[in-house]
């Protein structure tokens, strides 16, 4: 009798035990959404047809959560089509709201994913914080501003020499008077003997200045207090380079998932040293080799896996500064991603184009990145090259030397990609495999760019066929066999083994 108790307790533990366990991590997996995860994920899947504070394409996403429960959600991003076909009410609603236009299902989300998907969708952003030591500006520094940009600007640059010196401080080295002389008519100066008017004329090799008769003297006295100005710089408070503007979470699900791991395991050991039932032990065997299994596969298909690799670079390239703030196309630099297999590199040939009148950087700067940074990465690709910036001419027997670039998104040698197939035929964005780069201080690996990843691209990805006469006839094939309007890749072939791997 007292046996048949204490199996009974027992049992009535270990199932109490078990329970917890699962209740522990369902809480952990509903309530520990990652929002940085959750924002790549969004950017990835979701940005080309939402938005989280407007309408696009579908909905406005923000904070979502408040409107629909975490059981809804999951159902409808994984499969909205067969959340549909139960008869939801809210999923018809939807669906008749936006004409009848199905959402693009995504099977290949795992419950974390979403769960990191509503979290970003939830958060508030944290705002940049700048400052700046300047008082009002005065009105006739900006109006200065104004008349240097439209006459003076072309040939002058403030702090460094461009086709005329600089002119930072004019000022303190000519007097009023001769500076509107010079600027009125430099040849009429020139004329009178002034000997720093002949100096200057045969420093830059005969070379004239324009003469700027339409200009009054209060419009130069505006220029002149432009160029005494020191313009204070913004500091923007750095931001975490892989949490961008969003708040990292509180709890990490991976350190809890150990935990609970730890506790089943130590459960199970106690269960062979304390229990004599033998059944209970079969079962904590089966557990024991699945969670084994479980997380040996799961390592297993951790290996080749680069996400989030961001090797420190020769030279500190700021894809921010060049595709975010200043909207060069990302083709500029990588002209081949258009014409053939592989995107390119740059030579250091395309970065003079621009660099060759940039010699300093005047844009935001943050606490530990400021303008002196900046500038020395720019000087690196002078010291590459052979740039005299004072002079304006490269280096006469200059030894260049190459930037050994270290690659960032390496696929397996057997795996064959061609980005002229993806960028020119598909029309497919460098965000959809890159990430945002443009938000990108420092480029990292944003995909798994695994296998799966990619059959779920072509899957999910539907054919261009408007305005291509070659589709014309395999769309009516297709659209008799299928018995549907939209093509996607997967339909043309797009999973046969060949296509990747011959």
């Amino acid at each position: 009798m007292k046996s048949v108790i204490k199996h009974s307790l027992f049992n009535k533990l270990t199932t109490l035990s078990f329970a917890l366990i699962f209740l522990i991590n369902i809480g952990v997996s509903a309530q520990n959404g990652d929002p940085v995860k959750g924002k790549e994920l969004f950017n990835a899947n979701c940005a080309a047809c939402h938005k989280l504070d407007a309408k696009l394409i579908g909905p406005a996403l923000a904070n979502v959560a408040d409107r629909r429960s975490n059981k809804w959600l999951k159902a409808w991003i994984k499969d909205n089509n067969a959340l549909r076909a139960t008869g939801d009410a809210d999923a018809k609603a939807i669906f008749e709201e936006f004409n009848g236009m199905p959402m693009m299902t995504f099977p290949q989300l795992s419950e974390k994913d979403i769960d990191d998907l509503i979290a970003y969708t939830s958060v508030k952003p944290q705002e940049a914080v700048a400052s700046t030591t300047a008082a009002a500006v005065d009105p006739r520094v900006a109006e200065g501003k104004q008349l240097f940009q439209a006459n003076c600007a072309a040939c002058h640059k403030l702090e460094a020499k461009l086709i005329g010196p600089a002119l930072a401080h004019v000022a303190d080295r000519r007097s009023k008077e001769w500076l509107h002389a010079w600027i009125k008519d430099n040849n009429a100066l020139r004329a009178t003997g002034d000997a720093d008017a002949k100096a200057i004329f045969e420093q830059f090799n005969g070379m004239p200045m324009m003469a700027f008769p339409q200009l009054s003297t209060d419009d130069i006295d505006k220029i002149i207090a432009y160029t005494s100005y020191d313009e204070p710089k913004a500091v923007v408070a750095p931001l975490n380079a892989e949490a961008s503007n969003i708040a990292k979470p509180k709890t990490s699900t991976t350190w809890m998932s150990v935990i609970i791991g730890l506790v089943l395991l130590s459960f199970i050991v106690w269960i062979y040293l304390k229990s004599n039932n033998g059944f209970l032990k079969i079962v904590a065997t089966i557990f024991l080799l699945f969670g084994v299994a479980y997380a040996g596969f799961a390592a297993l298909f951790e290996v080749g896996i680069d996400t989030d690799y961001q090797p420190i670079q020769p030279i500190q390239f700021s894809h921010k500064i060049h595709a975010g703030d200043n909207k060069i196309d990302c083709q500029y630099c990588h002209s081949s991603a258009k014409h053939s297999k592989t995107s390119g590199i740059p030579s250091l040939n395309v970065c003079m184009n621009c660099h060759k009148s940039i010699a300093e950087y005047n844009g935001p700067v943050t606490s530990d990145k400021d303008k002196a940074f900046y500038d020395g990465e720019i000087q690196k690709i002078y010291d590459a090259i052979g740039w005299d910036k004072a002079n304006l001419v490269y280096k006469a027997n200059y030894e260049q030397v190459p930037v050994k670039w270290v690659l960032v998104h390496n696929l397996a040698d057997f795996a064959y990609f061609n980005h002229s197939q993806h960028v020119t035929v598909a029309g497919i964005t460098c965000q959809t495999c890159h990430g945002p780069v443009q938000e990108m201080e420092e480029v990292k690996q944003f995909t798994k760019l695994t296998m799966g990843w990619c059959i779920t691209c072509h899957k999910t990805t539907e054919v261009k066929l408007e305005g291509n006469g070659y589709y014309n006839a395999i769309h009516d094939q297709l659209s008799k066999k299928y018995g549907i309007q939209k093509v996607t890749e997967a339909q043309m072939g797009g999973l046969e083994c060949g296509k990747c791997h011959y």
